[in-house]
């Protein structure tokens, strides 16, 4: 279980390295008004206490040429034995399924599917995802074009 005892210098910190994790700590610790040595000290103590789980390039999916990106709402065959932990195993196994949610309402799981372009989410769909005996129904919702991808989680870092 993670400590919230957070003052609004390691706010400032996971704010600033969720907006870029490549600063250096001597550039961060300016930023914070801290000298470098406590600076990294306050990063080590997120980083070990789970605040922060790690560190990632944010790839441009339009410069790799993936331009097809969807959302499927799947609805699982409950009647199967362990629908869900079977489904988990098999998605887990499919690249371009980049993120996976259980969810409430119409469907049972939110899958985002990102591609190449329509004939290879195509194969994806029909040779790929409709192959899983745990799925009983699929609804695609295709992105049009993204308004809003923040990594910055929201909360009062101030």
């Amino acid at each position: 279980m993670l400590e919230n005892k957070l003052d609004k210098t390691d706010l400032k910190i996971l704010k600033i390295l969720q907006e870029n994790c490549k600063i250096t700590n001597l550039d961060l610790s300016k930023k914070i008004g801290l000298s470098p040595a406590p600076t990294l000290e306050r990063v080590k103590k997120l980083e070990n206490s789970g605040h922060i789980s790690s560190y990632h390039a944010q790839v441009d999916v339009a410069a790799m040429g993936l331009n097809v990106k969807t959302f499927i709402q799947v609805s699982l065959a409950w009647h199967k034995e362990n629908a869900l932990e079977n489904f988990i195993a098999k998605i887990k196994s499919v690249d371009e399924v980049t993120e996976c949610y259980i969810i409430t309402g119409e469907a049972d799981i939110l899958l985002k599917v990102v591609c190449k372009d329509i004939p290879t989410y195509e194969n994806i769909l029909f040779r790929t995802l409709s192959q899983i005996d745990e799925i009983e129904r699929m609804k695609t919702l295709m992105t049009l074009s993204t308004v809003k991808d923040s990594k910055v989680l929201p909360y009062e870092y101030s």
